[in-house]
C-alpha cells in the first residue's frame, strides 16, 4: 500500500513525532487549528520517547514551569477517557529523600516553594518515608519529602494518546517522511521540504529531539542541545514491590526509581557523563539503543543497592542506554526563534520530556497560534541563549556539567566552571589580579565579589551566610558610605538609527523618550496585556539616533523584541553594539570628586544633571557618559571604548585612592538594588506583571494621549482593583536567610512567594520582595494593614511590610 501524498501546503508543519510534538498537534487540534500536519521521519516515538523513564515530577524553582508540569498531570489524568487509549498514567506520588543536613536543608526549602506554588509538599520522618516505599534502607536518611500528585505514566502510549486526540481533532499525521531543507524568506519561514515533497507554510515547529540541533540549521536557526547517554536497569518483578509504589528520587545517590509490571525502573545521573555522537547522529538511528556500558554504570549500581538492597539479588531484564538531548542549563528550550519568524522550538527536555511534554506542548501550542506564551515562561525561552552557545563543541562541555548536576545540591548562587573563561573584557586580567571572584553570564566573565587578602579567592556555597558575606559586605559599605568601582562591560548595548527611531521606540517604550538629545530615560516595553517584556534604560544621543542599554542575559531576548515591534514600514534599524564599549560605573557619595580628577568637563549636578547622557573626556578618552544608577547613589555609567578601556580605568584607581575607592562585584550591586527596591527582570517583574502591579506606574506615560504597544490594557487594569502588589518584607532575625520563593503569609492566610530575597548591609535587615495577592483587589492599604510572616525552609518567621525604598526614598543621594 502506497503511503498518502503530503498536503502542498500547511498553516503549521510540525517535525517531530516524539511526546511533544503530538502534545503541540493535540494542543493546536483542541485550539481550532487543523490545517496542521506533524511530519514523522520513521514512526511515531522513534527517537527518544519510547526509552523514556516516565517519572512526572512537577515541582521546579520557577511557579510558571511548576504550573506547565501541573498542566501535564492534567492532561494525562483525562486524556484515556478522552481518546480511548491507554496512557499507563498513575498519581501514585513522589518521593525525594535527604541524606545529610544541607540536603534535608535543601528538600524544606523546596517544601516551602511547593507551598508556595500550590502545590502540597509533605515532609516526612525516616520511617515515615519507609511505609511508603517499603523496599528501601533508610540507616542514612534524615528526613524525606512527598507530592502526592506526582506519578508516572508509560511515554509510547502517552503520545499514542495524543496523537489520536490531534487526529480526532482533524489534525493530520505522517509518518516515513523525512525533512530535507526549510525554505526561508525575508527572514521568514515559507516552507518545509520533505522526501515525498514540498510543503508551504506559515510556521514551523521543530520538536525533533537530539536531532532538533541540525533541523534547526536548515532554517539558519541555533539549538543549543547535544545528546548525552543515559541508563537505566528494568528488572523482573521483585516481591514486595506494590503497583501503587511512588517515584523515588535519591539525589544523594543520584539515582531515580519507578515500579514498572511488579520490578523497578533505576537510573541515575553520573558525575562524568558520556556525550554521543558529536559528528552526528548515525542515519537510521530509530527505535535504537546503544550497547550497554555495565562498567559506566556500576557505580551508580553499587550506590542504589546500598538503597534497595532487593536489587542485588532482582533479575535484570535489560540495562537501557538510550541517548537523549540535553541542554547547557538543564532547563528545555521553548519559544520562536530569534534568527527566523515562524519557527518554534519545543527540544532539549533533559531526560524530564514526559513530565513536561503535555504542558509544554500546550504552551507551544499558544506560542504558535497566538504570538506568545501562555504565561511568562522565560527560564526555558529559547531567548535565553546567546552567541556563546553557537560553538556545539562549548554546548556539550557545558551540558556535560549541567547533567552532571543534574541531582547534586542546588546550592545559591552557584555558578558553572566549564568552558570558562570565553569572553573577557579588557579589565579581566587587572580585576583578577586585585582579588575577583568571576561568575559567568551568556559567557561573559564577571566578577562577583573581591577576596581581600587572607581570603580564598573561591565560592564556597552555603545555604547560611557564604564565604563572601563579608567581602560583599565591604564592597556595599563603600558604595554607600565613599565610592565603589565595577566592571559592568558585560551589559548588553544596542544602537536604533533612522529617521523613525522616536516614532518607533515611542510606540515600544511606556515611558517617554520622545525627548531631546541629551536626554536619558528608564523605560518598559510592554506586550499587548500590559506586561513587561523588557526593562531598560534608552539615551538620545541625536535627533536619529538612541543608544539602549540592558541587561547582559537579555541580550537576544530584548533584541529579538524591539526588532519584532518596530512598525512595519518606519526607518529605524537596531544594532547589537555590545562588544564594541566597556561599561566601567564609578558609583557613591565621592563618585564626582573621583571623576572630576579625570575630565576637564563640567560634571557638576547643574552641569551633569541626573537622567542625561553626554559625551565627556576622560583621561584621553572619549567616553559615553549615563548618569543613572542600579544601586541608588551619584554616579555614572561610562561607556568607554574598548581600546581606551584599561586607561579610563587606570586612571579612575588613581583618582579615587584618596577617597576610598573599592573594586566591587555583581553580587554587591544585588544587595544594593534590594535596599533600594530597584526591580528586576526575571525576578519581581516580567511578562506576567504590569508597571502598574510592580509600582513603577511612575514610569508610564499614561497621562498623556501618545499611543503605545499595552496602553490599552493599562488604561483597562487601571480601572479595577488591581489582583495583586509588588511589596517588599523585612526579617530582623539575621540568622534567617532569604533567598526567594518564600512563601508570603498575610494575617495567617498564604497570599504570595518572595521572588528575591538577599541581605541589605547598610539597613542590617534581610530583604525580601514578592507580590501580595487577593482576589478581591489589593491596594497600598490593603498591604501595609496586614501582619506578615514568611515561611522559611517550612518554618514561618515574623516579617514587615513595606512600599517605600528602604534606602533613600526621596532620591537626594542619587541626584545629588
Amino acid at each position: 500500500m502506497s503511503a498518502p501524498d503530503l498536503p502542498s501546503s500547511a498553516r503549521v508543519v510540525i517535525i517531530g513525532g516524539g511526546i511533544v510534538g503530538c502534545s503541540t498537534a493535540y494542543h493546536l487540534g483542541k485550539m481550532g487549528w487543523t490545517d496542521v500536519i506533524l511530519l514523522e521521519r520513521n514512526q511515531l516515538t522513534s527517537g527518544s520517547t519510547w526509552h523514556a523513564a516516565g517519572l512526572v515530577g512537577q515541582l521546579r524553582s520557577s511557579a510558571n514551569i511548576t504550573q506547565l508540569l501541573g498542566e501535564s498531570v492534567a492532561i494525562y489524568k483525562r486524556l484515556e477517557e478522552e481518546t480511548g487509549l491507554a496512557t499507563g498514567w498513575k498519581m501514585n506520588g513522589g518521593l525525594r529523600l535527604a541524606c545529610n543536613e544541607d540536603r534535608w536543608t535543601e528538600v524544606k526549602r523546596q517544601a516551602t516553594t511547593a507551598k508556595s506554588f500550590g502545590l502540597d509538599m509533605q515532609l516526612l520522618t525516616p520511617s515515615e518515608a519507609r511505609e511508603l516505599w517499603p523496599l528501601m534502607e533508610v540507616d542514612d536518611v534524615v528526613g524525606a519529602a512527598y507530592l502526592p500528585t506526582d506519578g508516572q505514566a508509560n511515554p509510547s502510549d502517552i503520545t499514542q494518546a495524543l496523537a489520536r486526540g490531534a487526529r480526532m481533532a482533524g489534525v493530520t499525521i505522517a509518518e516515513h517522511v523525512g525533512v530535507t531543507a526549510i525554505e526561508v524568506e525575508n527572514g521568514k519561514v515559507v516552507a518545509v521540504v520533505t522526501d515525498r515533497g514540498r510543503i508551504a507554510c506559515e510556521r514551523l515547529v521543530i520538536c525533533a529531539g537530539m536531532w532538533s540541533r541540525a533541523v534547526g540549521k536548515l532554517a539558519g536557526v541555533n539549538i543549543p542541545l547535544v545528546p548525552v547517554q543515559h541508563q537505566y536497569i528494568v528488572t523482573e518483578p521483585i516481591a514486595g514491590v506494590p503497583r501503587g509504589l511512588p517515584t523515588l528520587r535519591d539525589p544523594d545517590r543520584l539515582t531515580y526509581y519507578k515500579e514498572e509490571v511488579g520490578g523497578l525502573v533505576a537510573g541515575g545521573y553520573e558525575p562524568n557523563p558520556i556525550p554521543w555522537a558529536a559528528g552526528g547522529i548515525p542515519e537510521g538511528f530509530h527505535f535504537s539503543l546503544l550497547d550497554e556500558n555495565w562498567d559506566h554504570f556500576e557505580p551508580i549500581l553499587k550506590l542504589m543497592l546500598g538503597r534497595v538492597p532487593a536489587l542485588e539479588t532482582a533479575g535484570i531484564k535489560q540495562l537501557i542506554n538510550g541517548p537523549e538531548s540535553f541542554t547547557p542549563d538543564g532547563n528545555f528550550i521553548l519559544g520562536e526563534a530569534p534568527e527566523v519568524k515562524g519557527v518554534f522550538v519545543g527540544a532539549g527536555f533533559n531526560a524530564f520530556g514526559i513530565a513536561s511534554g503535555g504542558g509544554a506542548g500546550m504552551a507551544l501550542a499558544e506560542w504558535v497560534a497566538r504570538g506568545e506564551p501562555p504565561y511568562d515562561l522565560w527560564p526555558v525561552d529559547i531567548r535565553r541563549f546567546g552567541s556563546n552557545h553557537r560553538d556545539e563543541n562549548w554546548v556539550r562541555t557545558r551540558t556535560l556539567e549541567a547533567y552532571a548536576k543534574h541531582y547534586t545540591m542546588a546550592w545559591p548562587s552557584e555558578e558553572h566552571s566549564s568552558g570558562r573563561p570565553l569572553r573577557r573584557s579588557p579589565l579581566y586580567d587587572r580585576l583578577k589580579a586585585a582579588g575577583a571572584v568571576f561568575g559567568e553570564k551568556l559567557g561573559w566573565e564577571r566578577a562577583n565579589w573581591f577576596a581581600s587578602a587572607g581570603e580564598e579567592p573561591r565560592d564556597r556555597y552555603s545555604f547560611g551566610r557564604p564565604n563572601w558575606f563579608a567581602a560583599v559586605g565591604r564592597e556595599h559599605e563603600a558604595c554607600r558610605e565613599r565610592v565603589a568601582l565595577f566592571d559592568q562591560s558585560s551589559f548588553a548595548k544596542f544602537m536604533l538609527v533612522g529617521r523613525d527611531a522616536e516614532k518607533a521606540l515611542s510606540w515600544l517604550c511606556a515611558n517617554d523618550v520622545a525627548k531631546p538629545p541629551g536626554a536619558l530615560t528608564y523605560t518598559q516595553l510592554l506586550n499587548a496585556r500590559g506586561g513587561i517584556a523588557c526593562d531598560l534604560t534608552v539615551a538620545r544621543l541625536a535627533t536619529d539616533r538612541y543608544y539602549i542599554v540592558t541587561g547582559t542575559g537579555f541580550a537576544t531576548h530584548d533584541f529579538d523584541w524591539i526588532v519584532r515591534n518596530i512598525p512595519a514600514g518606519l526607518d529605524a534599524h537596531l544594532t547589537d553594539v555590545t562588544s564594541a564599549n566597556a561599561v566601567l560605573s564609578l558609583f557613591g557619595p565621592k563618585a564626582r570628586e573621583v571623576l572630576a580628577a579625570c575630565t576637564a568637563d563640567d560634571i557638576s549636578n547643574d552641569g551633569f544633571p541626573f537622567g542625561t547622557v553626554r559625551t565627556i573626556g576622560v583621561a584621553g578618552a572619549p567616553v559615553l557618559a549615563l548618569r543613572v544608577t542600579y544601586v541608588g547613589e551619584l554616579g555614572w555609567e561610562l561607556h568607554v571604548p574598548c581600546d581606551y578601556a584599561v586607561t579610563v580605568f587606570e586612571a579612575l584607581m588613581n583618582a579615587g585612592t584618596p577617597h576610598g575607592l573599592t573594586l566591587a562585584g555583581y553580587r554587591a550591586i544585588e544587595t544594593l538594588r534590594l535596599e533600594k527596591g530597584y526591580r528586576a527582570w526575571g525576578g519581581e517583574i516580567g511578562p506576567d506583571h504590569s508597571p502598574l502591579v510592580a509600582g513603577l506606574g511612575w514610569a508610564v506615560k499614561l497621562k498623556s494621549n501618545t499611543p503605545f504597544l499595552g496602553r490599552e490594557a493599562l488604561v483597562e487594569q487601571r480601572a479595577k482593583p488591581l489582583p495583586r502588589l509588588l511589596a517588599g518584607f523585612t526579617v530582623d532575625d539575621p540568622d534567617i536567610v532569604l533567598l526567594g520563593r518564600e512563601t508570603i503569609y498575610r494575617d495567617g492566610r498564604r497570599a504570595g512567594w518572595l521572588a528575591s530575597g538577599g541581605w541589605g548591609y547598610t539597613v542590617a535587615r534581610n530583604i525580601g520582595y514578592g507580590y501580595v495577592r487577593d482576589p478581591a483587589g489589593v491596594d497600598a492599604d490593603f498591604v501595609l494593614s496586614g501582619q506578615y510572616e514568611l515561611e522559611v525552609a517550612g518554618e514561618r518567621v515574623p516579617a514587615t511590610a513595606f512600599l517605600q525604598p528602604l534606602h533613600d526614598p526621596k532620591m537626594l543621594r542619587v541626584k545629588a
